[in-house]
């Protein structure tokens, strides 16, 4: 059936880490028909599923939407890159694959601020469920049954665990687990791989049922808004190959497009602050404040050391043998260079103004990276990215008034929490503390970013205004709660005024969890479901 003649019982917008979930979850069962929407392509190509692949996706067209925030006064006026997956499978096709839920304190932050069901005792048994953990680690804490297939990195680079080692010899415990009951301390890190290829949520929980015949993935389609007749959700209009089609929805409609699309998505559709939305030219449907507004993200310092040493990955006629052998090595026993992910090993730490839980999260990088903009350069070194997990500073989504109601604003609003910065430079410290190591003293060279000038913290300050980006992980923009800024109720997800349009994605996140969205994401995507199929 052509989709311009199509009803369907679910629609769920936006192919991600929840969406897929959902699409699984939802064409269960068999009389019920579930679209599944993504405006992105296939994401059968080598370089989604070869982990070093990453190399290639960000900022690429073809698989990220490429999104920049508007200019961040805090941050030397700078427009920051706000990478989103545009595949099938979302971002977890072109992440890092790194598997991390968050510290139980932070669901049990979420109960307390009204989001009953969210505590970490209640959302363990969802991770559980979907996780089928390969190392044999603490069943108390993982699952072994579920579709994510979870791991270690194959052949992890020895300068990772130099990393690791450096973190001992400094007073920061080897962590096997950071999904266990600490995240403090350094380790390699969890991923989302099956024998050395990524394995996103589209791999994990769609390709497998793509023989139900009441299940349609669409790709290469962009939704445009809902559509809302007498106060329900009827379906939604697309762009197909060009042309305009509308999507009937006969029971609900899903958003789950990520914390940029899916508000994007609403304020399109007339739903969200009903005075902005007029002053936008869009007539007000629904009036949820709520909506755009909240964004969070994990905003993110770099500190590159140049060494000479060919263990580090890089490109260099020294290393031109391991380079030509990469392919051959990765193809017939999935091994050598090519499976990085670039942050095999990372960690988290306290700076001295955490609380009872780390502040601050590591992603180490064994290759060179004189800047964030440059993901291939010539010669060797290794890297640490150090971001803060629980930031203040709260932005919002608007859309661009320029007619097409496509395309939006991204004000994070860095460091407008002053704390985030303080947190930021106490951080940076510690990176360097850990890279002071004897541990590193085989192969370390000369410091290029900050570099050896900047010292105090106004300098360091000064160095992450001119270089800070984000680790991509946006959250919030249409928070789930009780209060009058909520935008979904936290049973349900049901968006406030409506009975039949759900979100489900990290939109919906109170706070910002302590770790990477990609796993969290995905948790949602099944408490949604679970609770739609009760």
């Amino acid at each position: 059936m052509g989709i311009d003649a199509a009803e369907f019982d679910y629609i769920v917008i936006g192919a991600g880490s929840a969406g897929c979930v959902l699409a699984n979850r939802l064409s269960t069962n068999p009389a019920s028909r579930v679209c599944l929407i993504e405006a992105g392509g296939s994401d059968d190509r080598t370089r989604v599923r070869v982990p070093a692949g990453i190399l290639s996706l960000y900022g690429n067209p073809n698989f990220d939407y490429g999104y920049k925030s508007v200019p961040q006064p805090l941050l030397n006026n700078r427009r920051i890159p706000v990478n989103r997956g545009k595949l099938l499978g979302g971002s977890s096709s072109i992440n890092s694959m790194v598997y991390i839920r968050g510290a139980a304190q932070d669901y049990d932050e979420w109960a307390a601020l009204g989001c009953a069901g969210w505590s970490y005792a209640g959302i363990l048994p969802v991770f559980k469920r979907l996780e089928r953990n390969l190392l044999s680690q603490n069943p108390a804490y993982h699952g072994f049954d579920g579709e994510l297939l979870v791991d270690n990195p194959r052949d992890p680079n020895d300068v990772s665990r130099l990393w690791v080692e450096a973190g001992r010899g400094m007073g920061l415990p080897e962590n096997r687990d950071f999904n266990a009951d600490s995240q403090l301390g350094l380790g390699i890190y969890n991923v989302t791989q099956n024998k050395g290829e990524r394995f996103s949520a589209y791999t994990a929980f769609v390709r497998p049922v793509l023989g139900r015949p009441n299940l349609q993935v669409l790709s290469g389609v962009e939704v445009l808004d809902v559509v809302v007749e007498s106060g329900r959700v009827a379906g939604v209009n697309v762009i197909r190959d060009g042309v305009a089609q509308r999507l009937a929805c006969r029971a609900e409609v899903v958003l789950s497009a990520g914390a940029i699309g899916s508000p994007r998505i609403l304020l399109a559709s007339g739903i969200g602050p009903a005075e902005e939305l007029k002053a936008a030219g869009i007539e007000p449907v629904m009036n949820v404040p709520g909506v755009g507004k909240n964004l969070r993200d994990h905003v993110d310092g770099m500190i590159t050391v140049r060494s000479n040493s060919t263990r580090t990955l890089g490109l260099s006629i020294a290393n031109l043998p391991a380079m030509l052998a990469a392919p051959f090595q990765y193809f017939a026993r999935r091994k050598g260079m090519l499976t990085t992910n670039y942050v095999e090993a990372g960690g988290f730490a306290k700076t001295k103004y955490a609380g009872s839980i780390p502040d601050v999260q590591f992603h180490f990088v064994p290759g060179y990276r004189s800047h964030r903009g440059r993901l291939v350069e010539y010669g060797h070194g290794y890297a640490v990215h150090t971001c803060v997990l629980r930031p203040g500073s709260v932005g919002e989504i608007t859309l661009e008034r320029d007619g097409t109601r496509r395309n939006v604003l991204i004000d994070h609003r860095f460091f407008s929490d002053e704390r985030d910065a303080l947190i930021l430079v106490e951080g940076i410290k510690l990176a360097r503390s850990i890279l002071a190591s004897p541990a590193f003293g085989g192969i370390r060279g000369p410091e290029i970013l900050p570099g050896p000038d900047v010292v105090t913290d106004d300098e360091i300050l000064a160095y992450l205004r001119a270089e800070a980006l984000t680790v991509y992980h946006p959250v919030g923009t249409a928070k789930m709660g009780n209060d009058t800024m909520a935008v979904v109720d936290p049973a349900g997800l049901k968006v406030r005024g409506f009975d039949n349009l759900r979100i489900a994605d990290a939109s919906i996140m109170p706070t910002l969890i302590g770790g990477n969205t990609n796993a969290p994401s995905m948790m949602i995507g099944e408490k949604a479901a679970t609770a739609m199929l009760s």
